[in-house]
């Protein structure tokens, strides 16, 4: 089975179906199907920042509800799960456009929305092994814990990385290097971190190329380890992108 791995689209839609098509796909009854059989995942944060999230979560709702869909989800797609369950969420780092856009719906088309996400959410695996060489996530997953019981450790880890504590002048935090110590025969495939370039260490890869701060949507095409990108339409921001060590 032959996969193509989106990174974080964070609401850029036109650009996630200029690259799904770019990859060879073509949407039937509003659905994505690839004449020689692959399939697509996803490394989660599809929403938040950019301009069409309603829009992006919409074609994941209908790709769900097809049995096609391979996502998994991200530390902002938990944080929306929360806030429609009604948890106290402060609505910053892209939160409040995605809030903004749904409370545009109509009354009965927020409750209807609202309640097919939290559906959603609740049906995603905190990562995917989709191979026995691939498995997709958000963030990260050290190789002592593939395949281990989920803890609060593994899920925290997976949705935010390797968290050190500490935090930049501007505000964003420092993150540690986790692939720099991977050791396993899984490839990891990831985003998360947004970086110019994706970032190849050990058998791991950050596909996050900042899309929404206007870098590149990415994927992954695996097994064949190619790279296919769509340049972004999103004003460029250069200071939100990481630069590994």
């Amino acid at each position: 089975m032959n996969v193509d791995v989106i990174g974080d689209v964070h609401g850029c839609f036109d650009e996630l179906i200029e690259l799904i098509e770019q990859l060879g796909y073509r949407f039937e009854n509003g659905l994505p199907v690839h004449p020689d059989g692959r399939y697509l995942a996803f490394v989660g944060d599809a929403m938040d920042r950019g301009p069409k999230s309603i829009a992006v979560l919409q074609l994941l709702f209908d790709m769900q509800d097809a049995g096609i869909l391979h996502y998994s989800p991200g530390n902002h797609c938990n944080k929306l799960y929360r806030f429609f369950k009604g948890n106290p969420v402060e609505l910053l780092h892209g939160l409040e456009m995605t809030v903004a856009e749904w409370r545009l719906l109509e009354k009965d088309a927020q409750q209807q929305f609202k309640k097919r996400f939290i559906r959603f959410y609740e049906k995603l695996p905190l990562y995917l092994q989709l191979r026995d060489d691939l498995i997709v996530v958000h963030a990260g997953l050290r190789q002592d814990m593939i395949g281990e019981a989920l803890s609060r450790r593994i899920i925290t880890f997976a949705l935010y990385g390797e968290i050190t504590g500490r935090y930049h002048s501007d505000g964003r935090p420092v993150r540690g290097n986790w692939a720099k110590s991977y050791k396993g025969t899984p490839w990891i495939v990831y985003g998360h971190t947004p970086v110019e370039t994706p970032y190849f260490k050990n058998n791991s890869v950050n596909i996050d190329t900042g899309c929404v701060f206007g870098g590149a949507l990415t994927a992954l095409r695996f097994p064949e380890m190619e790279i296919c990108q769509v340049t972004s339409k999103q004003d460029y921001q250069p200071d939100r992108f990481h630069h590994y060590d």
